[in-house]
């Protein structure tokens, strides 16, 4: 599923607190260690196609919390920003 934003970029890889396999890994946990466990997510779905690096879009939301939760995970797994 490939979606583009205004920019041109396209979605590759995507993860959510509502896919079911996240689900199974953020039970019990906090809203900030369940975002870090869903960018972890995303970063091994984007390098199981190859992609390396990517460009975080924060959303014009403040690169703190749950943002930089995310951004944390992401990176831990191995993906480059």
């Amino acid at each position: 599923d490939r979606k583009g934003d205004a920019k041109g970029g396209i979605t590759l890889a995507a993860a959510s607190t509502m896919d079911k396999a996240v689900k199974e890994k953020i039970a019990g946990l906090s809203k900030t260690e369940a975002a870090k466990v869903v960018g972890a997510v995303a970063a091994e779905r984007a390098m199981a196609k190859g992609v390396q690096a990517v460009v975080f879009d924060r959303g014009g939301y403040l690169y703190t919390g749950r943002v930089q939760a995310v951004a944390d995970g992401a990176r831990e797994a191995g993906l480059k920003f």
